[in-house]
Protein backbone atom coordinates (compact mmCIF):
# COMPACT_ATOMS: atom_id res chain seq x y z
CA UNK A 1 0.00 0.00 0.00
CA UNK A 2 1.10 3.48 -0.45
CA UNK A 3 0.68 6.27 2.39
CA UNK A 4 1.63 9.85 1.39
CA UNK A 5 5.45 10.82 3.25
CA UNK A 6 3.54 12.60 6.02
CA UNK A 7 1.23 10.22 7.24
CA UNK A 8 3.98 7.71 7.33
CA UNK A 9 6.06 10.04 9.29
CA UNK A 10 3.40 10.48 11.46
CA UNK A 11 2.38 6.60 12.10
CA UNK A 12 6.24 6.46 12.69
CA UNK A 13 6.14 9.22 16.02
CA UNK A 14 3.33 7.62 17.59
CA UNK A 15 4.85 4.16 18.18
CA UNK A 16 8.26 5.96 19.07
CA UNK A 17 6.17 8.09 21.56
CA UNK A 18 4.35 5.22 22.85
CA UNK A 19 7.79 2.89 23.32
CA UNK A 20 9.35 5.93 25.12
CA UNK A 21 6.47 6.55 27.17
CA UNK A 22 6.83 2.79 28.41
CA UNK A 23 10.41 3.08 28.57
CA UNK A 24 10.30 6.15 30.98
CA UNK A 25 7.49 4.71 32.65
CA UNK A 26 9.43 1.75 33.39
CA UNK A 27 12.31 4.03 34.96
CA UNK A 28 9.92 6.16 37.32
CA UNK A 29 8.56 3.45 38.42
CA UNK A 30 11.99 1.99 39.44
CA UNK A 31 13.30 5.29 40.81
CA UNK A 32 10.39 7.21 42.21
CA UNK A 33 7.67 6.41 44.55
CA UNK A 34 4.97 5.99 41.88
CA UNK A 35 1.03 4.54 42.78
CA UNK A 36 0.23 1.33 41.82
CA UNK A 37 1.27 -0.92 39.13
CA UNK A 38 1.14 -1.24 35.27
CA UNK A 39 1.66 -3.30 32.09
CA UNK A 40 3.97 -2.19 29.25
CA UNK A 41 3.41 -2.07 25.87
CA UNK A 42 6.77 -2.46 24.27
CA UNK A 43 6.30 -4.80 21.36
CA UNK A 44 2.64 -3.69 20.39
CA UNK A 45 2.38 -0.32 19.36
CA UNK A 46 1.78 -0.90 15.93
CA UNK A 47 -1.18 -2.22 16.58
CA UNK A 48 -2.54 0.41 18.55
CA UNK A 49 -1.70 2.83 16.05
CA UNK A 50 -2.22 1.02 12.95
CA UNK A 51 -6.03 0.86 14.21
CA UNK A 52 -6.19 4.69 15.68
CA UNK A 53 -4.89 6.16 12.06
CA UNK A 54 -8.22 5.71 11.05
CA UNK A 55 -10.24 6.70 13.81
CA UNK A 56 -11.47 10.25 14.65
CA UNK A 57 -11.86 11.84 17.89
CA UNK A 58 -15.66 11.57 17.94
CA UNK A 59 -14.98 7.48 17.38
CA UNK A 60 -14.93 5.48 20.56
CA UNK A 61 -12.08 2.64 21.92
CA UNK A 62 -12.39 0.51 24.43
CA UNK A 63 -9.15 -0.88 26.14
CA UNK A 64 -7.14 -3.07 28.37
CA UNK A 65 -5.03 -2.95 31.23
CA UNK A 66 -1.81 -2.58 29.24
CA UNK A 67 -3.55 0.61 27.94
CA UNK A 68 -1.31 3.55 27.34
CA UNK A 69 -0.70 2.92 24.05
CA UNK A 70 -4.54 2.59 23.03
CA UNK A 71 -4.66 6.07 25.10
CA UNK A 72 -1.85 8.11 23.28
CA UNK A 73 -2.79 6.57 19.68
CA UNK A 74 -6.43 7.69 20.30
CA UNK A 75 -4.84 10.84 20.60
CA UNK A 76 -5.06 12.40 24.61
CA UNK A 77 -2.52 14.40 26.39
CA UNK A 78 0.45 13.45 26.87
CA UNK A 79 0.96 15.75 30.07
CA UNK A 80 -2.68 14.37 31.38
CA UNK A 81 -1.58 11.15 31.02
CA UNK A 82 2.08 11.46 31.90
CA UNK A 83 -0.02 13.30 35.28
CA UNK A 84 -2.45 10.27 35.74
CA UNK A 85 0.30 7.74 36.04
CA UNK A 86 1.67 10.22 39.12
CA UNK A 87 -2.05 10.65 40.24
CA UNK A 88 -2.09 14.29 39.94
CA UNK A 89 -5.22 16.59 39.83
CA UNK A 90 -4.43 17.64 36.45
CA UNK A 91 -4.25 13.91 35.12
CA UNK A 92 -6.61 13.23 32.77
CA UNK A 93 -8.86 11.17 35.39
CA UNK A 94 -8.18 13.62 37.76
CA UNK A 95 -5.26 11.53 39.50
CA UNK A 96 -8.30 8.85 40.44
CA UNK A 97 -7.88 6.13 37.90
CA UNK A 98 -3.98 5.70 37.28
CA UNK A 99 -2.64 3.49 34.58
CA UNK A 100 -5.00 0.30 34.78
CA UNK A 101 -8.09 2.72 34.36
CA UNK A 102 -6.84 5.72 32.12
CA UNK A 103 -9.60 7.14 30.17
CA UNK A 104 -9.96 10.14 28.17
CA UNK A 105 -13.61 10.73 27.02
CA UNK A 106 -12.95 13.93 25.06
CA UNK A 107 -11.00 11.89 22.62
CA UNK A 108 -13.31 8.89 22.54
CA UNK A 109 -10.97 6.77 24.96
CA UNK A 110 -13.74 5.07 26.75
CA UNK A 111 -10.90 3.76 29.53
CA UNK A 112 -8.59 1.01 30.13
CA UNK A 113 -10.14 -2.12 32.33
CA UNK A 114 -8.36 -3.97 34.87
CA UNK A 115 -10.94 -6.78 34.24
CA UNK A 116 -10.01 -8.56 31.47
CA UNK A 117 -12.59 -8.83 28.58
CA UNK A 118 -14.58 -6.15 30.24
CA UNK A 119 -13.94 -3.54 27.87
CA UNK A 120 -15.67 -5.51 24.75
CA UNK A 121 -19.56 -5.34 25.57
CA UNK A 122 -18.93 -1.47 26.83
CA UNK A 123 -17.57 -1.40 23.40
CA UNK A 124 -21.12 -2.76 21.73
CA UNK A 125 -22.33 -0.27 23.68
CA UNK A 126 -21.11 2.28 22.11
CA UNK A 127 -21.62 1.28 19.06
CA UNK A 128 -25.17 0.39 19.71
CA UNK A 129 -25.40 4.65 20.60
CA UNK A 130 -23.94 4.82 17.00
CA UNK A 131 -26.44 2.82 15.56
CA UNK A 132 -29.23 4.33 17.12
CA UNK A 133 -28.17 7.98 16.94
CA UNK A 134 -26.72 7.23 12.88
CA UNK A 135 -23.86 9.54 13.49
CA UNK A 136 -21.61 7.38 11.17
CA UNK A 137 -18.70 6.79 14.17
CA UNK A 138 -17.53 3.43 15.40
CA UNK A 139 -16.24 1.66 18.27
CA UNK A 140 -13.59 -0.17 18.59
CA UNK A 141 -12.43 -2.75 21.66
CA UNK A 142 -9.26 -3.70 22.22
CA UNK A 143 -8.56 -7.12 23.97
CA UNK A 144 -5.80 -9.74 24.28
CA UNK A 145 -5.37 -13.48 23.46
CA UNK A 146 -6.42 -14.27 27.06
CA UNK A 147 -10.07 -12.48 26.85
CA UNK A 148 -10.85 -14.27 23.74
CA UNK A 149 -12.00 -17.23 25.81
CA UNK A 150 -14.14 -15.04 28.27
CA UNK A 151 -17.82 -15.61 28.19
CA UNK A 152 -17.89 -11.70 27.67
CA UNK A 153 -16.03 -11.81 24.18
CA UNK A 154 -18.37 -14.31 22.48
CA UNK A 155 -22.15 -12.38 24.25
CA UNK A 156 -20.72 -9.32 22.58
CA UNK A 157 -19.68 -10.48 18.96
CA UNK A 158 -22.63 -12.15 18.84
CA UNK A 159 -25.48 -9.44 20.19
CA UNK A 160 -22.85 -6.80 17.45
CA UNK A 161 -23.52 -9.33 14.82
CA UNK A 162 -26.81 -9.75 15.08
CA UNK A 163 -27.74 -6.00 15.50
CA UNK A 164 -25.16 -4.88 13.09
CA UNK A 165 -23.59 -2.87 15.24
CA UNK A 166 -20.39 -0.39 13.43
CA UNK A 167 -18.18 -2.08 16.07
CA UNK A 168 -14.59 -3.27 15.48
CA UNK A 169 -13.06 -6.02 17.83
CA UNK A 170 -9.26 -6.02 18.01
CA UNK A 171 -7.70 -8.68 19.57
CA UNK A 172 -4.02 -8.37 20.49
CA UNK A 173 -2.33 -12.06 20.21
CA UNK A 174 0.68 -11.67 21.90
CA UNK A 175 0.70 -15.29 22.14
CA UNK A 176 0.50 -15.18 26.22
CA UNK A 177 -2.38 -14.21 28.76
CA UNK A 178 -0.16 -13.55 31.57
CA UNK A 179 2.18 -16.65 31.73
CA UNK A 180 -0.05 -19.10 29.93
CA UNK A 181 0.93 -19.66 25.87
CA UNK A 182 -2.68 -18.97 23.72
CA UNK A 183 -2.25 -22.41 22.35
CA UNK A 184 -2.85 -23.96 25.28
CA UNK A 185 -5.65 -22.75 26.43
CA UNK A 186 -7.41 -21.74 22.91
CA UNK A 187 -8.51 -24.98 20.29
CA UNK A 188 -8.05 -23.00 17.73
CA UNK A 189 -5.02 -21.70 15.89
CA UNK A 190 -6.33 -17.99 14.65
CA UNK A 191 -8.46 -16.39 16.81
CA UNK A 192 -9.89 -14.49 14.07
CA UNK A 193 -11.73 -17.70 12.71
CA UNK A 194 -13.79 -17.79 15.30
CA UNK A 195 -16.07 -14.80 13.68
CA UNK A 196 -17.37 -17.45 11.19
CA UNK A 197 -19.79 -18.50 14.10
CA UNK A 198 -20.94 -15.46 14.27
CA UNK A 199 -21.16 -14.69 10.50
CA UNK A 200 -18.92 -11.77 10.67
CA UNK A 201 -15.83 -11.19 8.58
CA UNK A 202 -12.45 -12.42 10.27
CA UNK A 203 -9.08 -11.41 9.18
CA UNK A 204 -5.87 -11.07 10.66
CA UNK A 205 -2.72 -9.07 10.52
CA UNK A 206 1.07 -8.89 11.31
CA UNK A 207 0.76 -6.73 14.30
CA UNK A 208 4.56 -5.90 14.50
CA UNK A 209 3.68 -3.78 10.74
CA UNK A 210 1.97 -1.06 11.50
CA UNK A 211 1.01 -0.76 7.38
CA UNK A 212 -0.51 -3.98 6.83
CA UNK A 213 -1.94 -3.12 10.80
CA UNK A 214 -3.05 -0.17 9.07
CA UNK A 215 -4.56 -1.88 5.90
CA UNK A 216 -6.99 -4.51 6.91
CA UNK A 217 -8.01 -2.10 9.84
CA UNK A 218 -9.32 0.28 6.69
CA UNK A 219 -11.76 -2.27 5.74
CA UNK A 220 -12.90 -3.09 8.71
CA UNK A 221 -13.71 0.22 9.45
CA UNK A 222 -15.17 1.05 6.35
CA UNK A 223 -17.38 -1.82 6.25
CA UNK A 224 -18.32 -0.55 9.97
CA UNK A 225 -19.08 2.99 8.91
CA UNK A 226 -21.18 1.78 5.50
CA UNK A 227 -23.37 -0.27 8.08
CA UNK A 228 -22.11 -3.41 7.19
CA UNK A 229 -21.50 -4.43 10.64
CA UNK A 230 -18.78 -5.88 12.78
CA UNK A 231 -15.25 -6.98 12.12
CA UNK A 232 -13.21 -9.34 14.17
CA UNK A 233 -9.22 -8.55 13.46
CA UNK A 234 -6.81 -10.42 15.19
CA UNK A 235 -3.32 -8.80 15.37
CA UNK A 236 -0.47 -11.25 15.86
CA UNK A 237 1.99 -9.71 18.25
CA UNK A 238 4.34 -9.63 21.00
CA UNK A 239 5.12 -7.92 24.29
CA UNK A 240 8.48 -7.67 24.55
CA UNK A 241 8.73 -6.83 28.62
CA UNK A 242 6.94 -9.17 31.35
CA UNK A 243 3.29 -9.30 31.63
CA UNK A 244 3.37 -6.71 34.27
CA UNK A 245 5.80 -4.37 36.46
CA UNK A 246 8.85 -5.87 36.78
CA UNK A 247 7.87 -9.68 36.26
CA UNK A 248 10.29 -11.38 34.96
CA UNK A 249 8.79 -13.68 31.89
CA UNK A 250 10.57 -17.15 32.68
CA UNK A 251 7.65 -19.47 31.19
CA UNK A 252 9.57 -18.12 27.76
CA UNK A 253 12.68 -18.82 26.13
CA UNK A 254 15.23 -15.92 25.57
CA UNK A 255 15.47 -17.43 22.01
CA UNK A 256 11.93 -16.82 21.77
CA UNK A 257 11.88 -13.57 22.59
CA UNK A 258 15.01 -12.15 20.68
CA UNK A 259 13.40 -14.05 17.64
CA UNK A 260 10.30 -11.54 17.95
CA UNK A 261 12.47 -8.60 18.50
CA UNK A 262 13.89 -9.20 15.20
CA UNK A 263 10.39 -8.20 13.87
CA UNK A 264 10.01 -5.12 16.19
CA UNK A 265 7.25 -2.74 14.28
CA UNK A 266 9.28 0.61 14.72
CA UNK A 267 12.93 -0.27 13.22
CA UNK A 268 11.00 -2.11 10.54
CA UNK A 269 8.82 0.81 9.72
CA UNK A 270 12.23 2.87 10.04
CA UNK A 271 13.21 0.64 7.21
CA UNK A 272 10.41 1.25 5.41
CA UNK A 273 10.85 5.27 5.46
CA UNK A 274 14.34 5.30 4.42
CA UNK A 275 13.53 2.78 1.24
CA UNK A 276 10.08 4.24 -0.04
CA UNK A 277 10.72 7.98 0.77
CA UNK A 278 14.89 7.95 0.86
CA UNK A 279 14.04 9.56 4.50
CA UNK A 280 17.63 10.15 6.34
CA UNK A 281 18.84 8.58 9.59
CA UNK A 282 19.02 12.43 10.69
CA UNK A 283 14.81 13.12 10.11
CA UNK A 284 14.06 10.05 11.89
CA UNK A 285 16.30 10.59 14.96
CA UNK A 286 14.87 14.42 14.82
CA UNK A 287 11.73 12.85 15.36
CA UNK A 288 12.76 11.02 18.27
CA UNK A 289 14.55 13.63 19.87
CA UNK A 290 11.07 15.80 19.78
CA UNK A 291 9.13 12.90 21.32
CA UNK A 292 11.79 12.71 24.05
CA UNK A 293 12.05 16.29 24.64
CA UNK A 294 8.17 16.40 24.98
CA UNK A 295 7.90 13.09 27.41
CA UNK A 296 10.08 15.01 29.57
CA UNK A 297 8.14 18.37 29.94
CA UNK A 298 5.36 15.67 30.20
CA UNK A 299 7.50 14.38 33.50
CA UNK A 300 8.12 17.88 34.73
CA UNK A 301 4.81 19.34 34.21
CA UNK A 302 3.33 15.98 36.34
CA UNK A 303 5.80 16.47 39.31
CA UNK A 304 5.01 19.64 39.61
CA UNK A 305 0.70 19.34 39.59
CA UNK A 306 -1.14 19.32 42.62
CA UNK A 307 -2.16 16.28 44.44
CA UNK A 308 -6.14 15.67 44.32
CA UNK A 309 -7.31 17.21 47.64
CA UNK A 310 -8.06 14.18 50.26
CA UNK A 311 -11.71 14.00 49.47
CA UNK A 312 -11.61 14.69 45.94
CA UNK A 313 -12.92 11.07 45.36
CA UNK A 314 -16.67 11.86 46.60
CA UNK A 315 -16.93 14.13 43.14
CA UNK A 316 -16.58 11.02 41.29
CA UNK A 317 -18.71 8.39 43.24
CA UNK A 318 -21.86 7.08 41.04
CA UNK A 319 -23.11 4.60 42.58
Amino acid sequence: MSLPAEEALELYRKMVLIRKFEEKLYYLFSTRSMPGSMHQYNGEEAVAVGVCAHLGKEDYVTSTHRGHGHCLAKGADLKAVMAEMFAKETGCCKGMGGSMHIADFSVGMLGANAIVGAGIPLAVGAAWTCKYKKNGRVAVAFFGDGAANEGAFHEAVNLASVWKLPAIFICENNQYGFSTQYRRVTSVEHIADRASAYGIPGAIADGMDVLDVYEKTAVAVGRARAGEGPTLLECKTYRFMGHSRFEKPTYRTSAELEEWKKKDPIPRLAAYLHQAYDLSDDALDKVAAEVEQEIEEAVTFAEQSPDPAPRAYEKYIYA
